[in-house]
């Protein structure tokens, strides 16, 4: 298969980019690969990409950023979407165009305002999957009335859970879409796990409002207490940081808790630890939480929607505490640094049930959905492209459904510029 990704910086760093390198890298090994890049701001991405994958960038921002397109807002990108200003009628006419001609049997778009654009100018004969790696919940009234409007016209949305697969099957009613969880995957890290005897907490994610580090500042306080000796690092950047300085300084954690910055990658931090904590108020799958596991460590998480507690399971190779519980997350992680014997014993429950997100099983599951859907789809146009137009004409019906009106538009607008570059061909 060729499958074709969007992406809206494949340049920056964040989770939706890492996962989806990480799949795109791991469906590279038996299909044709590429991830396009609406925007892009730097010379090389953050994170590696094998050689396996091509990306290519639409709008170069570094050179764009002032054409007179894109100081205009989009007329596609949602106007709800949170980077829709960071789109624009620029980034609307490549869109437009790539869709347009692009010759993928499957394009996957990776947020909301990408998934509009592929509903609605998606080409015809590919299979169209929207992701969501937030949740329905998360997006607020008018977006959600946007997408149960052209959600309809996808043929897959894949959540990053089985909780948020459901809340949209229940809240969305979109009876011919395949609605299913496809988790995120992580990849065998290249060092050996944590041994959990050192004396570190480790917690890594932007620092931001919504991971609530302040919170785990405060609960850390009351290990420093009791444990001088245990250290906590936390691994990111953001606008937060200034405040979580201030605030280790107030509670007199300097020789104990530290903002390390962000690192990629993350695995050689993690496996000088023996605990990660995570403490979002909100988190639609939780990347660090898998990959911390992945590292051998037991994770100590708030138990926010939805990820968490479909990854942790609870007193085997973690802990759950409910949301912006301050005593309850320190006694938690007081559980753990008082027994060796506990960690170890979750540690490695860790290592062993977080296999359940290595690449090889999740791609399996992708391969085997983009397979269905596209023998379903080709079995479909097959029957319908020849004698459409006849059988249109000859039972005396309008086209009823939208979503084949914007395909055959889609269709004849390539088979139009197909022309136009034959003739140029021939002069």
């Amino acid at each position: 298969m060729k499958i074709s990704f969007l992406l809206h910086n494949g340049y920056g760093i964040g989770g939706t980019i890492k996962t989806t390198f990480n799949l795109a890298q791991a469906l590279s090994e038996r299909h044709d690969v590429e991830i396009i890049s609406i925007n892009r701001h730097r010379e090389e991405p953050n994170f590696t990409l094998g050689p396996k994958v091509r990306m290519r960038a639409l709008v170069d921002l570094r050179t764009e950023k002032d054409d007179p397109r894109h100081l205009k807002p989009p007329r596609v990108f949602p106007a709800a979407e949170y980077r829709h200003d960071q789109y624009s009628e620029l980034t609307d006419e490549r869109i437009a165009d790539t869709l347009a001609t692009l010759d993928a049997d499957v394009v996957i778009g990776t947020r909301p305002g990408l998934n509009v654009h592929l509903a609605l100018q998606g080409p015809p004969n590919a299979v169209l999957v929207g992701q969501e790696h937030l949740t329905l919940d998360s997006h607020p009234p008018a977006l959600r009335n946007e997408l149960r409007r052209v959600y309809s016209r996808l043929d897959a949305l894949t959540t990053v859970t089985n909780a948020d697969a459901e809340a949209y099957r229940r809240k969305m009613r979109l009876p011919d879409v395949r609605v299913t969880a496809l988790p995120n995957s992580v990849p065998e890290p290249v060092l050996p796990p944590a041994d959990t005897s050192g004396r570190i907490i480790v917690a890594a994610g932007r620092l931001v409002r919504s991971k609530r580090h302040e919170l785990l500042i405060r609960a850390f306080a009351h290990v420093a207490a009791a444990h001088p000796d245990w250290q906590l690092r936390i691994y990111g950047k953001g606008d937060q940081k200034d405040d979580l300085r201030a605030l280790i300084d107030r509670l007199g954690l300097n020789n104990n808790a530290f903002l390390m910055g962000a690192v990629t990658p993350i695995e050689a931090e993690w496996v000088k630890g023996s605990i990660a904590c995570v403490t979002s108020s909100f988190e639609p799958f939780g990347m660090t939480i898998v990959e911390a596991m992945r590292c051998g460590l037991p994770v100590v998480s708030t138990d926010c929607p939805y990820g968490p507690a479909e990854i942790i399971r609870d007193g085997e190779d973690g802990r759950l505490v409910p949301v912006g519980d301050e005593q309850a997350l320190a006694a938690a992680l007081l559980d753990l640094v008082r027994d060796d014997g506990l960690r170890a014993r979750m540690g490695a429950a860790a290592l062993r049930n977080s296999r359940r997100y290595d690449p090889v099983p999740v791609v399996e599951r992708a391969e085997e959905l983009f397979a269905e859907l596209l023998a379903a789809k080709r079995g479909r146009n097959a029957r319908l492209t020849l004698p459409l137009r006849k059988r249109l004409v000859s039972s005396g019906h309008a086209v009823k459904d939208a979503a084949w009106a914007v395909a055959l538009t889609t269709l004849r607008t390539v088979r139009n510029r197909q022309d136009q570059q034959g003739q140029e061909g021939r002069r």
